[in-house]
């Protein structure tokens, strides 16, 4: 794989994620990451899935920032490559937001997309 394919395959944490990544999983007894996945389904064709894990599998990609560890299984990175992952607290209230370039459309709720 080039250094152009790797870099798409990349997947970024801001720092206001990790941080929370960080204090929502010490806040949890027994968990160690939070799993990001991608699965079919929502109002536009895909939809990012949040879970607090114990164990890595065997294709998780594991993202290390500041404490906190997120993973993403191969199949999930394809969707997920270039994206970066945010903690947002705003007007708006709080939620984690993955900023993907793949996405060709999004729905309102932000977890939900199309390629």
């Amino acid at each position: 794989m080039g250094a152009d394919a790797k870099t798409a395959m990349k997947v970024d944490v801001t720092e206001a994620a990790a941080r929370r990544i960080a204090r929502i999983v010490s806040n949890e007894a027994g968990k160690t990451a939070l799993r990001v996945s991608v699965e079919g389904g929502g109002c536009s064709g895909f939809s990012y899935k949040f879970d607090l894990v114990d164990t890595r599998n065997d294709d998780d990609v594991a993202i290390e920032k500041d404490g906190a560890t997120v993973l993403i299984d191969d199949l999930s990175l394809v969707y997920m490559g270039g994206s970066v992952i945010d903690f947002v607290d705003d007007l708006m209230g709080q939620s984690f937001q993955i900023r993907n370039p793949n996405a060709v459309a999004s729905c309102g709720c932000g977890t939900s997309f199309s390629i």
